[in-house]
Order: structure tokens, then C-alpha cells, then sequence
């Protein structure tokens, strides 16, 4: 039995990934991870903000009160070995880098065109494996078009890609207006994986104080057909990996995201759920489904059941979106 993959051209020995959560930002954690029983591992991400803002406020500390006084130039020495707010992060990515057997991918979640660029540089120069680009972004502006958007997503895989020699990948939310468009420009600009799919910031309204609350719910096995119908349209019809994200609550999730074409799925909900040993139960699920199910290997059932194997998909499709609201039977009938 094989359960080997591969990944953004990495040798994976199975294709279920640890994505970036809190699990995932300490040496001990991602240790943890791999012991577990994690193929890869994305490291939590590198938020440009956070690190500009740490940065800022180490100005202003070693700043405070300087030359108010002609006897003192500055009141608080500098740290020495103070090296921007990222060098924590990096360090952590080059100890992991080193001290584990399984790939560390570095998650990027940037702001402007000289943080994608300039921090993509030092996850490459720490260790990092691969990074994954996090591009999140509501647009607020009635003024910026969705092609606008597109365009920008493209630039900064192509930036990235033209300034590190690793794999990238770029992780997108569901709410583009054509993703196998933009796909395809994407593995133009030079990305080599696409994550499937990201989830925006969840607010909710406290009626009682009227106050907008926010809230990051869990995944849930139910998100699952969001990412499926994407990756088996997508499946062998670009030229990239492709990794599913939504959803992976057990090895039933695994197997139906690798039926569609899924290179490796990532999971995170499930895990902080359930705990970081539950990747050893959903890698057993695996091997036990393809086992008695008479298959010897995860490419064996890779793309069985993706897009390519339809003929007139739009007409399917539509029929099915027709079917299941005209067929549908409420619980109560209706009098």
C-alpha cells in the first residue's frame, strides 16, 4: 500500500497536511505535528502588519525622551541583536527547518508590494520549504473592480515567484467570479500550487449591546462541497498542485478531495478539535479505505471522479443545481 504524494514537487509519504494554526507557530508544536503523523507542515503565518507594527513600537521605546536632555542622547539602549520583528518568526522556521524530517511550509500573509517581496526572501533564506501566500483582502472600495483584484492577486505571485527559487503557492478565497480563469494566470505568474479555499473574518452583531463581535468558527465537514466542485473543475486542467482546505474533518473528507483530483489536503479544525493525534486516525482511515476498497495506492483514486470525465460540464451542472431544488422533500410535508 502507497500513500505517498507529491507536493509543490516535494516527496510526501502521505497527503495530509497540518496547515497554519496556532499548533503550527512554535518548534514544539509543529514537533508535535510530526509526530503525529503530519506529511508537511505550514507554519502559522507571517503577518506583514504585526511585524511593521512591532517595529514601530520598538522605535518608540528606544526612541522615548531621546536628546530631551543635553547630558543623555537617549534614555534606553539599543537591543543589539535586533533584527525587525520578523527575526523571531525566521528563527523559529530556520530551527524547525532543521531539527524535522517532514517539510516546513512558510504561510505569508502580506500588505503591500515590498513585504511580499522582502519577507518571501527571508522564509527562503531561513529554510523554508515552500511558501504559501495568503492574499486576504475584502474589498471595500466600489471604485475597484473585480478584475482589478485579479490583476493584483496575479502580481503578487508574480513578484514572489520571480524572487525566490522555492515553490509557491498561493492560497484564495472562494469568491472569485471565475477561478479557473484566474487559476490559469495564476500558474502563469509562476504559482505552483493553489490552496483551496480561505475563509473570510466571520462578524456577528451582539443584539443586546449592539456591538459588532467577531468570531472564528471551526470548520465542519458541511464546507466541504465548496473547494470539491473547484478542485474537480480545476483537476488536470491546469498545470500546478492542488491542495484542499475546507472541510477535512475525518479520512472520508480525504478520500472524496483526492477522488476529485486534490494533491494533499490541509486540515486545522479537525486537529484543534479533536487533537493533534487525530492525523494518525484519519491517516489509518485512509489506508483502511483504499484497502478495502481494493486499491493499492492514493494515485490509484487521484481524479477518478473529477471534471474531466464529463462531457457538456455546464449543462451537467446546471442540471444538477436544478435537480436537487426541485427534487428536494422538506422534513414537514407540505399541506
Amino acid at each position: 500500500m502507497s500513500l505517498a504524494t507529491k507536493y509543490l514537487g516535494l516527496q510526501l509519504a502521505h497527503p495530509i497536511v497540518a496547515s497554519a494554526s496556532p499548533l503550527s507557530g512554535t518548534l514544539d508544536g509543529m514537533r508535535q505535528l510530526e509526530d503525529a503523523g503530519a506529511a508537511a507542515v505550514v507554519m502559522s503565518s507571517l503577518y506583514e502588519e504585526q511585524i511593521r507594527a512591532e517595529d514601530t513600537a520598538y522605535a518608540l521605546y528606544t526612541e522615548q525622551g531621546s536628546d530631551s536632555q543635553a547630558e543623555a542622547g537617549s534614555y534606553f539602549p539599543e537591543i543589539p541583536d535586533y533584527d525587525s520583528g520578523v527575526s523571531g518568526y525566521l528563527d523559529t522556521l530556520r530551527r524547525a527547518s532543521e531539527a524535522l524530517g517532514i517539510p516546513v511550509i512558510a504561510s505569508l500573509n502580506g500588505t503591500t508590494a515590498e513585504g511580499w517581496v522582502d519577507y518571501a526572501r527571508a522564509l527562503e533564506q531561513a529554510g523554508a520549504s515552500a511558501i504559501e501566500l495568503n492574499a486576504y483582502s475584502i474589498p471595500v472600495d466600489p471604485a475597484v473592480s473585480g478584475a482589478e483584484i485579479e490583476r493584483r492577486t496575479v502580481e503578487i505571485v508574480r513578484q514572489v515567484a520571480a524572487t525566490v527559487t522555492i515553490p509557491v503557492s498561493i492560497k484564495l478565497a472562494p469568491y472569485f467570479s471565475s477561478i479557473p480563469h484566474l487559476a490559469a494566470e495564476l500558474v502563469r505568474a509562476g504559482a505552483g500550487g493553489l490552496v483551496l479555499f480561505n475563509r473570510f473574518y466571520a462578524p456577528d452583531i451582539d443584539l443586546a449591546t449592539l456591538r459588532v463581535t467577531r468570531s472564528l468558527p471551526l470548520s465542519t465537514a458541511a464546507e466541504l462541497p465548496l473547494s470539491l466542485v473547484s478542485i474537480a473543475l480545476l483537476s488536470r486542467r491546469v498545470g500546478c498542485s492542488l491542495a484542499a482546505s475546507r472541510g477535512v474533518e475525518t479520512h472520508a473528507e480525504v478520500v472524496k478531495y483526492l477522488l476529485v483530483g486534490a494533491d494533499v489536503v490541509m486540515t486545522t479544525s479537525a486537529l484543534l478539535r479533536n487533537g493533534v493525534e487525530h492525523l494518525r486516525t484519519m491517516r489509518e482511515g485512509l489506508e483502511s479505505w483504499l484497502d478495502e476498497n481494493g486499491f493499492t495506492s492514493v494515485e490509484a483514486i487521484r481524479g477518478l471522479k473529477d471534471a474531466t470525465h464529463v462531457d457538456q460540464l455546464d449543462a451537467l451542472l446546471r442540471a444538477q443545481y436544478l435537480a436537487a431544488l426541485t427534487e428536494y422533500l422538506p422534513a414537514i410535508p407540505i399541506r
